[in-house]
């Protein structure tokens, strides 16, 4: 069987709009009960990857939240819960910065802020530290934001998983996975150990440019449905017009059976009909969405390239827009510091990029946009 995305056209936020956008995907996608029992208990695993006003398109947005707890609520839904480990701050902090909290409380949704924390063990062998929350929920749902990626060149469904591995062990698992291929690996299993039941991608308005944090807010209006994660995401790349295949997350995904990245093996279900891959990115699409399109050299090539530090990725500060806060110096995972002050706050940070590991952690929890990568 193919794997089924659904797009939704959408242009706004508005209540009733959001509303029936989203019920309607749902119900395209097959319903609620036909995905989770209403006896179970569900916990929602938004993007809230730092406190961020909800117009930067840094969080899913808070609208978003909370029509998906209205439809569960009034589908006779009980057992909710929503939360994130964050990769600077609380959960309700970020929801709070971005009045997501106010959903929680209108639809009595507990918030989790995934502190307590269980070693387990995936099938392929790797350790993992989750938050208790997760493990202890009957059924993941996904909302993730449509927006770029410095190391993974896009963040989706796939890459919203890394939420549910608390605190430090996230800052400690880009030293553990440093490089793209290795950590798409792990997110890969991480999604085969946690098995969200559904995904949804709020990309009305998406992120491009120097994501996942310090990018520009652009228009996609469009919401993504499915129970394939790596299929979502290869719809996302569709209508940015980006090589699917470039995307790790999808390579290794679909390797490691997640799901498919593959257009023949897709249908994209909308309420005009339904489409392949391909022709949702000539009618949705944005040729101009600002995102890494370079393919990759030759395996050989850049093994060589990489042994004399030629042609990688490295994370700079724009020194005009650096405030000197240290959040990228308190982001950096490596042993030792690859990013530190030197002689006091006088002057911005300094890299070693002999320790650095690219993992952009600095350039990720900045949040004043001044650590882009090249």
């Amino acid at each position: 069987m193919k794997s089924k995305v659904v797009l939704i056209p959408c242009s706004s936020y508005e209540d009733e709009t959001l509303y029936r956008c989203l019920k309607q995907g749902l119900e395209l996608l097959g319903g609620l009960e036909s995905l989770i029992k209403k006896n179970e208990k569900v916990l929602f695993k938004p993007n809230l990857v730092r406190s961020a006003k909800r117009e930067r398109a840094v969080v899913t947005d808070p609208a978003v939240m909370e029509n998906v707890f209205r439809i569960f609520r009034e589908q006779g839904y009980e057992h909710l819960a929503c939360g994130d480990s964050c990769g600077i701050g609380s959960a309700g902090k970020a929801m709070k910065e971005c009045h997501m909290d106010a959903a929680l409380e209108k639809y009595g949704v507990e918030l989790k802020e995934f502190q307590d924390e269980q070693r387990v063990e995936t099938l392929r062998g790797r350790t993992l530290t989750l938050a208790k929350d997760v493990l202890e929920a009957d059924a993941l749902v996904s909302v993730c934001k449509m927006k770029t990626h410095a190391l993974e060149r896009v963040t989706g469904a796939v890459k919203n998983q890394y939420g549910c591995i608390c605190g430090m062990h996230k800052a400690m698992g880009h030293t553990q996975y440093p490089n793209a291929d290795i950590f798409a690996r792990m997110l890969a299993d991480l999604n085969l150990t946690v098995k969200p039941r559904l995904y949804i991608m709020d990309g009305i308005t998406a992120m491009e440019g120097n994501g996942p944090t310090s990018g520009d807010p652009v228009p996609m209006n469009v919401l993504l449905f499915s129970e394939d994660p790596v299929a979502l995401d290869t719809v996302f790349c569709h209508l940015i017009y980006l090589d699917p295949e470039l995307v790790p997350t999808n390579v290794h995904g679909e390797k490691m059976g997640l799901g498919t990245w593959k257009s023949s093996q897709i249908d994209v279900v909308t309420p005009e009909g339904t489409f392949t891959p391909e022709q949702i990115g000539e009618r949705y699409g944005n040729r101009e969405f600002h995102v890494d399109r370079k393919k990759v050299k030759g395996k050989t090539i850049m093994d060589t390239f990489r042994v004399f530090g030629i042609f990688r990725k490295k994370p700079y500060i724009v020194k005009d827009q650096c405030r000197k806060c240290g959040i990228c110096v308190s982001a950096c995972p490596v042993e030792g510091k690859a990013i530190r002050f030197k002689n006091g706050r006088t002057n911005p940070p300094v890299y070693d990029y002999k320790k650095c590991i690219r993992c952009f952690c600095c350039q990720e929890m900045c949040p004043h946009r001044a650590i882009k990568v090249k």
